[in-house]
């Protein structure tokens, strides 16, 4: 079994689900009493947020980029982000490592197109909603066509993120409005909606929303299994 390492903490409430399905899924493949060898590296939110707000892209690279040699010092033979938003980060952490990156756009891409689907809504942070990190690879590396809410759509999903989800609260009513940001994609020709932010799955199952819904933990969770294993 290979041993992963895991950047967690963006927010800890999605790092336990992954901790949590990691194991899962290798408990299902190996049977027994079996669980994954993994080191986990869980930083502070609070401070990454704040460098977020404030556009600090080059030092949140820094960042990213020192606790994947932290993980492969201590025995990681591949890294994996807990987070959406900060794959914008990918290159600054493969080129400080020798190990590989399992991205999180690829993973989801693989399903997706598993599925026969080549339209899709992506819903997350407004960093992942509207940069090119995320929609660009998933368009120029794997031809999917990526819709986003407009505006205000795109500030009701980044909000409920930040001011809700990240705190671990879920709201009926944020429930209701995503489902109608969803729909509106749905309505816009989107043939399935990727909930692009690791915290969405605590608000948005499958049954809530009219369209195929790809939950970006459990497939990232998924990728990293299978590495672990094959």
């Amino acid at each position: 079994m290979r041993t992963l390492g895991l950047i967690g903490g963006m927010t800890w409430h999605s790092t336990v689900d992954y901790y949590r399905l990691i194991n899962e899924g290798v408990q299902a493949r190996l049977g027994g009493m079996r669980s994954a060898a993994l080191i986990l590296l869980s930083v502070d939110f609070g401070p990454v947020e704040k460098m977020q707000e404030a556009g600090d892209w080059t030092g949140l690279g820094r960042l990213m980029a020192e606790a994947a040699v932290r993980l492969e010092a201590a025995g990681a033979e591949a890294v994996v982000i807990c987070a959406n938003t900060m794959h914008q980060l990918a290159d600054d952490i493969t080129a400080g490592v020798r190990i590989p990156l399992i991205h999180i756009a690829d993973a989801t891409a693989a399903e997706v197109k598993k599925k026969g689907l080549d339209t899709v809504g992506l819903l997350g942070t407004r960093y992942t909603m509207e940069r090119d990190f995320y929609r660009g690879r998933l368009e120029r590396n794997h031809g999917l066509r990526v819709l986003v809410p407009d505006e205000p759509g795109r500030t009701v999903v980044h909000d409920v993120i930040y001011n809700e989800l990240g705190r671990g609260i879920v709201r009926d009513e944020s429930r209701r409005r995503y489902v109608g940001i969803i729909q509106d994609l749905a309505r816009r020709g989107a043939q399935g909606i990727i909930l692009g932010c690791t915290e969405i799955p605590m608000l948005i199952r499958p049954e809530d929303s009219p369209i195929p819904v790809f939950d970006t933990t459990a497939l990232h969770a998924a990728a990293a299994v299978d590495f672990a294993l094959d």
